[in-house]
């Protein structure tokens, strides 16, 4: 799953470790998650969400929520 934690991690100056911690999971679990190798329960993503008091679709962008704006210009640079 895309995911901006290591960006939201770097915005709070937190280590994997120290979001590990505040989230009750693993160190290990966080690199996953960041590196999209971990299918994490929703339940997780919202507590990452929430610890960084930000919304989930900013931590979790919905890949099909991509700007039309974007897709309309990439359409049009084809031809």
């Amino acid at each position: 799953m895309k995911n901006r934690i290591k960006v939201y991690r770097a915005m709070h100056d937190i280590t994997q470790a120290e979001l590990a911690k505040q989230v009750n999971v693993s160190r290990q679990t966080i690199v996953s998650i960041e590196k999209e190798r971990h299918s994490l329960s929703l339940e997780l993503a919202y507590r990452i969400a929430n610890y960084f008091q930000a919304d989930i679709t900013d931590v979790f962008p919905n890949p099909g929520n991509d700007d039309p704006e974007e897709k309309k210009e990439s359409f049009f640079n084809m031809f």
